[in-house]
């Protein structure tokens, strides 16, 4: 069986596109359907390049039984594009971005996060500058969203 492959992405890799990985593997994971996805994160910006994900972003998933300390920044390549059959931008300007950079066979497959999982138009906010609190407000919104990925996917998910 093929596998269904999702990537998310949003600016540096550290923060919100780590989490979006972490949660939607270990929801996977749980389900017991870990081997019919494919799913990974990446930057459009190159500015953290093998690091691992911000403190607070490691904290806030591992306050809820969720390990991305081994994760570590990439930015987004022409490879993904073609390698991936979705991909979720975090915000409005990453999507921009990738729109931009994508080929045009890749373009029905990429989507802001919010708008295909949650039917909102809101960015999830970057909680870069921000506090715990909002790091904590992030991870609801991707775990929210990515608790409908599942029924995005379909047939992968239950067959």
């Amino acid at each position: 069986m093929d596998r269904f492959s999702i990537l998310f992405v949003c600016a540096g890799n550290i923060c919100r596109s780590p989490l979006a990985e972490g949660i939607f593997r270990h929801l996977v994971e749980n389900a017991g359907r870990a081997d019919r996805f494919e799913i990974d994160s990446a930057g459009t910006g190159g500015w953290h390049q093998g690091d691992a994900p911000d403190r607070r972003s490691i904290a806030v998933a591992a306050a809820n039984g969720i390990d991305i300390s081994r994760q570590r920044a990439r930015r987004i390549s022409a490879e993904d594009f073609d390698r991936f059959d979705l991909i979720l931008a975090m915000d409005h300007d990453n999507l921009k971005n990738l729109r931009k950079f994508a080929p045009a066979a890749a373009s029905d497959k990429i989507h802001l996060f919010a708008s295909f999982t949650l039917g909102t138009t809101e960015d999830v906010p970057d909680p870069y500058y921000g506090r715990r609190e909002d790091f904590e407000a992030v991870y609801t919104m991707l775990f929210s969203g990515c608790s409908m990925l599942p029924e995005k996917a379909g047939a992968v998910w239950t067959s």
